[in-house]
């Protein structure tokens, strides 16, 4: 996606030779007007689907699982939940990931009232590292026997495994940006 990519390069910082910051219009401050290009996107990707769930896991991914949703007829969407609460049900689905932007376990948990069956779920994350967060939501999809129509993915890191997790797991993958290096902090695209 030509417009993502102008963003990272004019926008993103580079740290060390992994990390690719981009908070200034992603993930901390959102800039609006790219979310409604980038759900835009993801809804011409997967037109073909019928998605009944757009599926996410807090925080980063909330807002542009929400955005997407209004281009998917305002489908509902589902977060995982990185910490446990009081007024979450006690029946969910869950899962283990690894955050390697944290470098941290968490039990990532949806509510089994929001997952079913009957559910044609499109899996949506800003970034895509080593792969652990989307492997936890295709796992939590798996035990509600959910069907996951893909994966949308706003920036891959393709120089990391994450990829080849998901295409293991014979799931369809888009990613808009795919980054192929980071080195010496320069930014470099795969296409």
């Amino acid at each position: 996606m030509k417009l993502l990519k102008e963003y990272i390069r004019h926008s993103g910082r580079v740290i060390g030779n992994d990390i690719l910051k981009v908070d200034s219009f992603l993930n901390h401050q959102m800039d609006i007007g790219l979310f409604q290009e980038i759900g835009q996107e993801f809804k011409k990707r997967f037109s073909e689907n019928k998605i009944t769930k757009i599926l996410t896991i807090e925080a980063s991914g909330i807002g542009i699982a929400c955005i997407t949703a209004q281009y998917f007829d305002n489908v509902k969407v589902v977060f995982a939940k990185k910490n446990s609460a009081r007024n979450l049900n006690s029946e969910v689905y869950e899962s283990q990931v690894f955050s390697y932007t944290k470098d941290t376990h968490y039990n990532i948990k949806v509510d089994k009232n929001y997952l079913c069956p009957a559910d044609k779920v499109l899996i949506i994350d800003d970034f895509l590292a080593n792969g652990n967060a989307v492997l936890g939501l295709l796992d939590i999809t798996k035990q509600a026997k959910s069907q996951v129509a893909g994966v949308g993915i706003v920036i891959e890191k393709s120089f990391q495994n994450g990829r080849d997790s998901i295409l293991d797991k014979n799931v369809r993958l888009e990613s808009l940006a795919r980054v192929k290096s980071l080195a010496g902090g320069t930014i470099s695209f795969v296409d």
